[in-house]
């Protein structure tokens, strides 16, 4: 099933379910059809379009509200955190073309701090999805839930059959005692090819599935750092309150310990380009995340 299947078999079982977007129908091309009067366009006016999901939330409905990623999370952020965050209504945020996936698009189009902006209001859930099936399996869930949400929208076609999504838990893949790879997002199916160009030169690899970033399964990223002699945190977002920020807080509130390498953005943006020479440019292929890992696990273990 696709993000839209999804979208209009829920949104029809549901007279609640209103679909907004602000002039980006990329993913929701059918919904005006299938739904009628509950599908609105504002425009590409981020503004209003939250600020009338949140009057719409206050009458009874629940908003699924679609934007560029950038634009939905910067450009309308007064709006989500006051209008949405302090009232704690169900807007249900699908940011479209967050992180590396506005590949060939600009500095402007790089939504590599959305995770951050959304953590940090109150009671705003956060989540992202692996690939499509990973999303529709976790939508029913984030969609019935009272609280506000920021989805990650990530429609690519993945090689992984996940597994059933749970709020707050992490996906385990496999448990490593030599290193644990923590990822999200689409680099989920690079880091997983990763671990098996590991495990094939003798490593012992664990990967969890961070699909839940808020709230954020902290046994599971506990239980890592106590199995595993290195963590390692992939992630295209800046270092900056991003997923290896989530661990270091999620360690110093357990007391716990552990070498940690960072894979993310460090107060720069990246260089636009197409997706496959971005990932190659950035280090976060298959193979160079691989080799990254391996050498910091040779230096760890030379100690």
């Amino acid at each position: 099933m696709t993000y839209e299947e999804l979208l209009i078999e829920t949104a029809l079982a549901d007279e609640r379910i209103i679909v907004m977007t602000a002039e980006n129908r990329a993913l929701v091309r059918n919904v005006p059809k299938a739904l009628g009067h509950r599908f609105v366009d504002t425009g590409i006016t981020e503004q209003t379009l939250v600020g009338m999901a949140a009057g719409l939330a206050l009458r009874g409905r629940i908003p699924i509200i679609h934007a560029l990623a950038p634009f939905l999370t910067m450009r309308a952020f007064e709006f989500i955190r006051t209008d949405v965050g302090i009232a704690h209504l169900p807007v249900k945020l699908s940011g479209y073309i967050p992180g590396l996936l506005s590949d060939g698009n600009g500095p402007t189009h790089q939504s590599i701090e959305d995770v951050a902006i959304m953590r940090g209001i109150p009671g705003m859930e956060v989540y992202c999805p692996a690939d499509e099936d990973d999303l529709v399996r976790s939508l029913p869930a984030i969609w019935s839930s009272d609280a506000p949400a920021y989805v990650r929208v990530n429609h690519k076609k993945g090689e992984y059959t996940h597994r059933p999504f749970e709020r707050g838990k992490a996906e385990v893949v496999t448990e490593g005692t030599d290193i644990t790879i923590l990822v999200y997002g689409f680099l989920f199916e690079n880091a997983l090819r990763a671990q098996r160009i590991l495990q094939r030169e003798g490593l012992s690899v664990g990967l969890l599935n961070m699909r839940s970033l808020k709230p954020v399964d902290e046994a599971a990223i506990v239980r890592a750092a106590k199995r595993s002699r290195m963590l390692v945190t992939i992630e295209d977002h800046l270092l900056t309150g991003g997923l290896y920020s989530i661990v270091a807080e999620v360690l110093l509130r357990a007391g716990v310990t552990v070498r940690t390498l960072p894979m993310a953005f460090e107060e720069r943006w990246f260089k636009p380009g197409l997706l496959t020479g971005v990932l190659e440019t950035e280090g976060l292929t298959p193979e160079k995340i691989a080799g990254k890992i391996f050498t910091s696990s040779n230096l760890l273990y030379a100690e």
